[in-house]
């Protein structure tokens, strides 16, 4: 029974991590604005709100196998208080900050519409310091830290989460998809508001002869 509570535990804490950093890519993809992966925005935004969902739900199941585990040494105080386990106190505090900081982002998401905009931002933030600490309470706690398949694990993490990062700081992070640069006028008066009016547009003569005639439509429209 142990050892199992023990695979449960690492399993989805594990899974927890993967869904962590696809909730942080995801979220700067939705910052971006633009469509990726085949979804349009919205549908983006909506992938990154049930990604969170599912890594809340993880690590909650990994938290309380964990708390039932007699070798993990855990106690309630020690999912809300940090550093004062028995258990490699650090690296287990860890752990609760990211536990307290992930209910503070789940909460204020709840709120959201109470609380404010401004405020869901300010917290929401905190999830740039949720995702490494996270990660370096695996790594710390973790007897399997050093195996291959935790080494690649972390490997695409780091490698997912440091590249959403670089690209959310570079110039063209706010650069509309598909956009096409124009090219500045030549001198001030050929830019002049009046040259874009819809005022002179519509005094510019026609000549009929260069005007296509188009038949009149029924009342009622096109059928």
């Amino acid at each position: 029974m142990d050892e199992a509570l023990w695979a449960l535990g690492r399993a989805t804490g594990a899974i927890g991590l993967l869904l962590m950093t696809g909730s942080v890519v995801l979220g700067i993809l939705t910052r971006s604005g633009r469509p990726a992966i085949g979804l349009p925005r919205f549908g983006i935004a909506t992938l990154h709100r049930n990604v969170g969902i599912l890594a809340t739900t993880f690590i909650g199941i990994h938290v309380v196998s964990l708390l039932f585990d007699p070798s993990a040494q855990l106690k309630l105080v020690d999912l809300v208080v940090p550093f004062v386990g028995d258990y490699r106190p650090f690296w287990l505090g860890l752990g609760t900050v990211a536990i307290d900081l992930m209910l503070a982002v789940t909460i204020t998401a709840l709120l959201r519409r109470r609380i404010g905009a401004r405020a869901f931002r300010a917290v929401h933030l905190s999830t740039y310091a949720l995702w490494p600490i996270a990660l370096a309470h695996g790594l710390g706690t973790g007897t399997d830290a050093l195996t291959p398949w935790m080494i690649a694990l972390t490997v695409v993490c780091v490698g997912a989460v440091a590249a959403s990062l670089a690209w959310r700081l570079s110039a063209g992070f706010r650069q509309p998809h598909g956009a096409i640069a124009v090219s500045a006028p030549a001198s001030p008066a050929s830019a002049s508001p009046a040259a874009f009016s819809p005022a002179s547009v519509s005094r510019a003569p026609v000549s009929s002869a260069s005007a296509p005639r188009i038949p009149a439509a029924p009342i009622g429209g096109p059928r």
